[in-house]
């Protein structure tokens, strides 16, 4: 967005602003530390640090945890007063407004963005995707369409997680998800259609459509044009 008056901050008024009283705010806060250490793929660790990480991290605090990889302005919406924010330990989401609450309490441990996700609730309630600055690449509401393909591969996933009885290692399963071919998606999807509107703020590329119209086009996109192998 090159120099905002204000930072994150003035960014995170500005939407709300926008949305008035009426309408809620909501942004990934994902933690990718909260997968095990031995697939994390933002930054390597040798093997022999492991499972100190493993013993060490502290459990995942929906008020506490920062998200990571985010962003600044994601960070803000975790941190603004009265903000809501989901408790799965790596992909959660946070929110601000009305329907905070009713997007984010719930969030299977067993669904990181599938049905049962808040992505599945703010598609039902006719949400709105902005992309400010990023490209499909980084299309959180595309593993929606993702997730309910049939037949996809599972994986383990373990994370520790702050309960009221103290720390306590989690182990789930859930689908393998797969954000490789987003750009190429999203590509087709402006190109094709007439759901996206284009625009900048400030220096930034930005892009906004409905999750109705992006999940409708990848659901028939991905059934298409990735092979099973790849689902």
């Amino acid at each position: 967005m090159g120099y905002v008056c204000g930072g994150a901050t003035a960014v995170v008024q500005a939407f709300l602003d926008v949305l008035d009283e009426a309408g809620t705010l909501v942004v990934p806060a994902q933690n990718l530390d909260y997968i095990d250490p031995s697939r994390w793929p933002h930054r390597k660790v040798s093997q022999e640090f492991w499972d100190v990480i493993r013993d060490e991290l502290p459990g995942f605090d929906p008020a506490l945890t920062p998200s990571l990889g985010m962003g600044a302005i994601a960070e803000r919406v975790r941190t603004w007063p009265g903000a809501v924010r989901s408790n799965h330990p790596n992909t959660s989401f946070a929110a601000v407004g009305p329907d905070a609450h009713k997007l984010l309490d719930h969030h299977d441990l067993t669904s990181p963005l599938g049905d049962g996700s808040p992505l599945a609730r703010m598609e039902s309630i006719g949400g709105l995707v902005v992309l400010l600055g990023v490209g499909f690449d980084r299309c959180t509401t595309f593993h929606l369409p993702e997730s309910r393909l049939p037949d996809l591969p599972t994986q383990t996933f373990s994370a520790p997680m702050a309960t009221p009885e103290g720390r306590r290692r989690v182990t789930y399963e859930a689908v393998r998800l797969n954000a490789g071919d987003f750009a190429e998606l999203g590509a087709d999807f402006e190109r094709h259609t007439d759901s996206v509107a284009l625009g900048s703020v400030g220096a930034a590329t930005t892009r906004m459509f409905t999750m109705e119209a992006a999940i409708g086009f990848a659901a028939k996109w991905l059934e298409a044009n990735r092979p099973p192998a790849r689902r």
